[in-house]
């Protein structure tokens, strides 16, 4: 193939790739809006036939009917406390966890990370009984803080920061620190923080959103209606025998929003991390 042919090849590749990102795209997106239609339609739009594909104008009326039902604002704000506390820790804690194991060498180190990864996979379920049994003990049920504990230690977080640490942290920065008289933590604080911004924005992502999305044990836990997370009170919504979907999308919708723009933020600030932590 001469050098014409390939140039002119690759800019329908191109097209082709785009074309199916595009596809791809549209197909991930679609559960998005179709959960906003409903959203906007009455609750007889979910059975009809054909199915309902455009917005409808029962946005406000069904969400009316969320408040009537639950503490819908309360709720999202124990979750947001939630989730940014949990975040905020798993990120201090992981990123320690992975500075220790990429660059310290102690005895018994492979030991305990392959014993911190044979963690991940354990199913949650399996642990459902025994934590409860220890919340109840410390007394911490039907809190928040019983909410958040279990959360606080992350092994794929410890996993992430540690393979990202050892790639992107040289040795040789964290030894000509060590001549200067820096301790571990201001080595910590001062060299690694700033390069792993970007691990700690794709890891901030992960945790937040898995946060966002925790049903199982905070149902467990909470009783006391003021304390719902959002994810315990929608499922409030379907405690009837009338189940109304337009009233429960539209509650679904509004606790994505704010998911997703912490998604975006957190998205912006990964792009620009990478930027600044290159040029560190």
């Amino acid at each position: 193939m001469s050098k014409l042919e390939k140039r002119r090849s690759t800019p329908v590749s191109r097209i082709l790739i785009y074309v199916l990102l595009s596809i791809v795209s549209l197909f991930s997106l679609f559960p998005f809006y179709w959960m906003f239609v409903m959203a906007t339609s009455p609750s007889s739009a979910y059975n009809s036939i054909p199915p309902t594909v455009t917005p409808g104008s029962f946005l406000v009326d069904n969400f009316n009917k969320v408040l009537d039902k639950i503490d819908f604002f309360q709720a999202m704000w124990n979750s947001f406390v939630v989730c940014s506390i949990v975040t905020m820790v798993v990120l201090f804690i992981s990123s320690l966890a992975g500075f220790a194991f990429a660059k310290f060498k102690f005895r018994g180190k492979n030991i305990f990370f392959t014993a911190i990864l044979l963690t991940m996979i354990i199913p949650p379920q399996l642990g459902l009984i025994p934590q409860y049994f220890l919340i109840s003990k410390a007394g911490l049920l039907d809190t928040l803080p019983g909410v958040m504990i279990l959360f606080f230690l992350n092994p794929l977080g410890i996993f992430l920061m540690r393979q990202y640490i050892s790639e992107s942290v040289p040795d040789e920065l964290i030894e000509a620190a060590k001549l200067d008289g820096c301790s571990n933590f201001k080595i910590y604080r001062s060299i690694v923080l700033p390069i792993i911004l970007p691990a700690f924005a794709t890891l901030g992502i992960i945790v937040f959103s898995a946060a966002w999305g925790e049903f199982l044990w905070q149902f467990t836990v909470l009783r006391d209606p003021e304390k719902y997370t959002i994810q315990v009170a929608l499922a409030q919504l379907s405690n009837t025998q009338n189940v109304d979907f337009g009233m429960i999308l539209s509650g679904v919708f509004w606790a994505t929003v704010p998911l997703l723009i912490i998604f975006l933020l957190f998205n912006r600030l990964f792009i620009s991390s990478i930027t600044e932590g290159s040029v560190k």
